[in-house]
C-alpha cells in the first residue's frame, strides 16, 4: 500500500486513467464487432459506414495512449482487409 503522498495521488490517477481505458476499449470493441458482423452478412455500404466510425474510435483511442499507435494501425488495417474482400 501506498505510504508516501506522491504515491497516493499517483494510485487515484491510475484508477481513474483505468476506468477511462477500459471503457475506451470496450466502445472499440463493440465497433470491431459490428464491422465484423457487417462483413459476415455481405453488407458492402454498412461495413464501410461502420469501419469508418471503428477506425475514429480507434484513433481517437491512439491519440490517447489507450493503444500504441501501430497497435491502432495495425486493427485498422486489419478490419479495412476485411471489408475490401466485399468488393
Amino acid at each position: 500500500m501506498a505510504t508516501h503522498k506522491s504515491a497516493e495521488k499517483r494510485n487515484r490517477q491510475n484508477k481513474k486513467r483505468k476506468l477511462r481505458n477500459m471503457s475506451v476499449k470496450s466502445l472499440v470493441k463493440t465497433k470491431t464487432k459490428k464491422v465484423l458482423q457487417a462483413v459476415e452478412a455481405k453488407e458492402t455500404e454498412t461495413a464501410k459506414k461502420v469501419l469508418l466510425e471503428a477506425a475514429s474510435i480507434i484513433d481517437k483511442a491512439a491519440a490517447k495512449k489507450v493503444f500504441h499507435k501501430n497497435t491502432a494501425s495495425r486493427k485498422i488495417s486489419k478490419l479495412t482487409r476485411k471489408v475490401n474482400t466485399l468488393a
